[in-house]
């Protein structure tokens, strides 16, 4: 295999949040395998990047790769044949990949065809993001993404639909505990299972060596959840059925969340911009998340892509959005969506950080992001997995 060495880089260290100047990186069979300080000619092959701002490649750790955000009617998203639906899904990895996103976690689709492109990114025969991929998520009759095919009425059915993902090959297992705006007859606020069939799937996931991701808007079920305890939390909106959104928080359950070490992956796009215009609205929010963060609740950082309006793309365009409503600097919003974010999916021994024996996933900008997180949208160069992607 040919190694590729890129040099004259101002490289950020995630961990300890410092910029080593004129850096090189090696990179061979997707691996990074030197990184060095000067001027270094390790490798057959040498790029001078310029003084470009190099960090590793984001992570979003919500994404539906199956949607089409242009469509907003559910019922009209399965209206494409398999091998149809697998070339849109194949274009959408490889665009994720050219904007900076080079792994990604899809939380649910009803045909496992995610799976298949997966499994071809991996083999280096589809060029895209890495991904990690729950299958169809257990939820209740009728309840939310039901259309999706993982119905479950007690404990003993929960079990079944856990056992058809684990015998599709899945890496986690996805849990609609609320309901959801997607699903027409689907109310956010109300949690579709009791506690003991929520603590039942995690137990029965652990046993598989499986993570649990929970999707959360009412603040009952994500007290289901931080009991249970799930992995992640999605979306973690504190909705009440009287108090409305966002105006149900728990002290307690945040404790709860804390101490069981669950993540929360709040979902938040480049449309929440359009929030920023409703200072109520925002003050609550950023009061939720500093309450949260003082608690020792981690967040990673998400998007919900493929959703109505968001793109799979858009991360990169997120992230100072995410900062602004969960009141994080440029590292810890960076750190949310790169080393923090492979921590929280598994994947903190592969990715997430620029270091010698990690996958060669990483960005180079002309400016510094950390100085400006809108520079985050405008990539020199995107390498995933040590393949070059030019945006």
């Amino acid at each position: 295999m040919t190694a590729v060495t890129y040099k004259n880089l101002h490289l950020w260290d995630v961990v300890s949040d410092s910029i080593t100047e004129n850096a090189a990186v090696t990179v061979e069979a997707g691996v990074i395998t030197a990184i060095s300080n000067g001027a270094s000619d390790n490798g057959d092959a040498v790029k001078d990047m310029g003084g470009a701002f190099v960090i590793p490649g984001l992570i979003d750790a919500h994404i539906h790769l199956c949607l089409d955000p242009e469509i907003r009617n559910p019922d009209d998203q399965d209206k494409f044949s398999d091998a149809e639906l697998l070339q849109h899904m194949r274009q959408r990895v490889l665009a994720m990949a050219k904007v900076g996103i080079t792994t990604a976690r899809d939380l649910g689709g009803g045909r496992h065809l995610e799976l298949t492109v997966r499994d071809e990114v991996a083999a280096g025969e589809t060029p895209g993001c890495r991904l990690v991929c729950a299958g169809q998520p257990i939820t209740s009759v009728e309840g939310h993404c039901h259309f999706w095919g993982g119905e479950a009425s007690n404990t003993e059915e929960a079990l079944a639909v856990l056992e058809r993902q684990d015998e599709a090959g899945v890496d986690l297992i996805k849990m609609m505990v609320t309901g959801g705006n997607m699903t027409p007859g689907s109310t956010p606020a109300d949690s579709q299972f009791a506690d003991e069939t929520v603590k039942a799937v995690v137990s029965e996931a652990a046993k598989r060596h499986y993570r649990v991701a929970a999707h959360c808007h009412g603040s009952d079920g994500i007290r289901q959840a931080a009991e249970a305890p799930v992995t992640t939390v999605e979306h973690c909106s504190w909705v009440g059925k009287k108090e409305g959104w966002g105006k149900a928080f728990d002290e307690t359950t945040v404790a709860t969340l804390a101490a069981n070490n669950v993540w929360v992956s709040p979902t938040i796009s480049s449309g929440w911009q359009r929030f920023t215009s409703r200072p109520d609205f925002l003050e609550m929010v950023q009061a939720n998340y500093e309450k949260m963060k003082a608690a020792g609740v981690r967040l990673i950082a998400s998007t919900d892509a493929g959703i109505p309006n968001v793109r799979h793309t858009d991360l990169p365009r997120a992230l100072p959005v995410f900062a602004k409503f969960a009141g994080l600097s440029s590292a810890e919003v960076l750190r949310s969506a790169t080393a923090d974010c492979a921590d929280a999916l598994g994947l903190g021994e592969v990715t997430g950080q620029l270091r010698e024996g990690y996958a060669a996933d990483f960005i180079c900008f002309a400016a510094n992001p950390l100085d400006d997180l809108e520079v985050l949208a405008s990539p020199q160069l995107v390498v995933a997995a040590g393949r070059e992607m030019q945006p």
